[in-house]
């Protein structure tokens, strides 16, 4: 990998911008200008969250903070255009705007938050993975893609862009550099896993260091830091109501590499993305290689963020016109064969084999023998979710959180499907949260399966880490889940049981056992998305408009294609 010792210039043009000035030295630029306020959001008082619960509330948007004897509730209608950008947090305050004392654990997670901080030539450029104080510490000090997305909400919604804008201009930088492992090349959109600050004391300088999987444990590059860096530029874009930043001809340049990559033609028969072990959360060998959940969901979230950020010349209509044949394409399959319900899992039970025709109900082949015992009595009968996996002969039932709530923020699940996974949450509590919420995946693989699966992996023994752990860090976007499906209580009661802990037990990064009672066994202490997530959760459910940043409302041309099975009647 070739790494500069420092910032190179790059040239670009910016309105009102001298023309050599490189992209990355353009923080003392405005972004500030801001619209009047958002356009065709409904406005409406309601009464205080202690009088009514969001379940029961229409949703709306109001524009200006609420006064104490207001003391009314906001939310809003079409979320998608909601955004509040001149609304600072009241949680980052002593006392809530809406007249309760805000929990103690808060200013303890904002005051750590800040120390995990990292600045660049004087400025934030994002946070490290965990402020911990063991000598060994791998690649924790180090600023990850994936873990600054909650940090960056959080800081969005605290009133705070600067550090976001930042962040993804250095990220978009790194991306430009030259990647090599051993003697390949990788492709020129890929972004960084993570990166970190060097600094020399003799000299007085410092440096940018970027892995893109050359450093991590199976060598393999991250295919969701792409998808989370559109994600987030679009989120910038909601809060702060500015699409300057977006709309820079390098911020343009470095989403159609990122697309360039996912939507090349090649052998592929299924609009899903074919991916490795290891390249997303899960960055450890879990039997997730082929077309995972998490990946598909991320890259349908993402094409859908471009789609609005792409500017429409020649070369973001030719963009557009291939995300849109992709989105339709991506779409059908999913909703089709990724999910499963009392019906679906019934019709699998029943499947015929060896089928050739087109005619084929059993596309995949899939063997009624393979189904796995724990999945007749883990599906309710109202209730159902995307499944882990869907390829030749291969259907991995195991549930994945991260990816079935994207798919409900991204609106790849239907209205009926994302109503089914929620009752699938509250039916299947005790599995799914337990004591300490989140299973980042259920159930735990052991034994013979566990030693061919994972390679008999010491860190993903049966219920820790990736292999059946809770991680609080899921918290927010089952939150973000809740509230745009109208069930915040939901999110509430998981809110309240981290409350119980998280603090005390020194904010892990991971939770071990079936219900998650015990840290961790390598879990590090003040797990910066662990913190960040708990804030960016209890902030959305105190102020629903900002679901508007990672949230997209349903395509309607992207019409429903499964025929209504009895898990979805209510």
């Amino acid at each position: 990998m070739s790494t500069p010792s420092g910032e190179v210039s790059q040239n670009g043009t910016i309105k009102n911008v001298d023309s050599s000035s490189s992209v990355f030295e353009l923080e003392e630029y405005d972004f500030s200008k801001l619209p009047d306020r958002p356009r065709n959001l409904n406005i409406d008082r309601q009464r205080s969250l202690d009088e009514r619960s969001l379940a029961e509330m229409p949703l709306v948007y109001s524009p200006h903070p609420p006064s104490r004897a207001d003391n009314y509730y906001r939310a809003f209608d079409h979320f998608d255009g909601a955004f509040s950008p001149s609304r600072r947090s009241v949680l980052s305050t002593p006392r809530s705007l809406y007249g309760y004392e805000p929990h103690p654990m808060i200013a303890e997670a904002w005051e750590t938050l800040r120390r995990s901080l990292v600045y660049f030539r004087g400025r934030p450029v994002g946070t490290i993975a965990a402020l911990e104080s063991c000598e060994e510490k791998l690649n924790y000090d180090q600023v990850f893609v994936r873990d600054f997305v909650p940090s960056a909400l959080a800081f969005l919604m605290n009133g705070e862009p600067e550090i976001v804008k930042n962040f993804i201009l250095k990220t978009l930088r790194l991306q430009s550099w030259e990647k090599k492992i051993d003697r390949f090349q990788l492709g020129e959109g890929v972004m960084p896993a993570s990166f970190k600050v060097l600094h020399d004391p003799i000299r007085n300088t410092e440096t940018l260091i970027a892995d893109f999987g050359e450093s991590a444990i199976g060598r393999v590059a991250p295919v969701d830091s792409g998808f989370w860096w559109i994600i987030l530029l679009r989120a910038y874009t909601k809060s702060t109501g500015d699409s300057t930043l977006a709309e820079m001809p390098e911020c343009q340049k470095g989403m159609r590499l990122i697309l360039s990559l996912c939507l090349s033609e090649g052998f592929d028969t299924f609009p899903t993305l074919l991916c490795a072990d290891g390249c997303c959360m899960i960055d450890r060998r879990m039997g997730v290689y082929g077309y995972h959940i998490e990946i598909q969901a991320l890259f349908f979230m993402a094409l859908r963020c471009a789609l609005a950020l792409l500017k429409q010349d020649a070369e973001g209509k030719e963009f557009m016109e291939r995300i849109v044949k992709r989105l339709h394409a991506l779409s059908y399959h999913m909703r089709s064969y990724f999910w499963l319900d009392m019906k679906q899992l019934n019709d699998i039970y029943r499947y015929k084999t060896e089928e050739y025709s087109h005619t084929a109900v059993n596309k995949f082949n899939i063997m009624p023998d393979s189904l796995p015992e724990w999945i007749f009595d883990f599906m309710p009968t109202l209730g159902g979710y995307f499944i882990g996996n869907v390829g030749p002969s291969n259907m991995d039932f195991r549930w994945f959180c991260l990816g079935n709530c994207i798919a409900i923020l991204s609106s790849l699940a239907t209205h009926e499907q994302e109503t089914a996974i929620m009752d699938l949450i509250e039916s299947r509590w005790q599995e799914l949260v337990g004591d300490m919420p989140l299973k980042v995946c259920y159930p735990a693989i052991e034994g013979h399966e566990w030693r061919i699966v994972t390679g008999c992996d010491p860190k993903n023994t049966r219920w820790s880490y990736h292999n059946g752990g809770s991680w609080p860090v899921l918290l927010w976007l089952l939150t973000a889940a809740c509230i745009k499906t109208g069930r915040p209580q939901i999110a509430r009661r998981a809110i309240e049981l981290a409350e119980t802990r998280l603090s005390r037990d020194g904010w892990p990064e991971y939770y071990d056992g079936k219900l998650g009672r015990y840290i961790g066994k390598q879990a590090r202490k003040n797990q910066t998305w662990s913190i960040a997530g708990y804030l960016v959760a209890k902030m959305m459910l105190e102020d629903p408009s900002h679901l508007g940043m990672v949230a997209l409302e349903e395509d309607k041309h992207m019409k429903p294609v499964l025929r209504r099975s009895s898990s979805w009647t209510h």
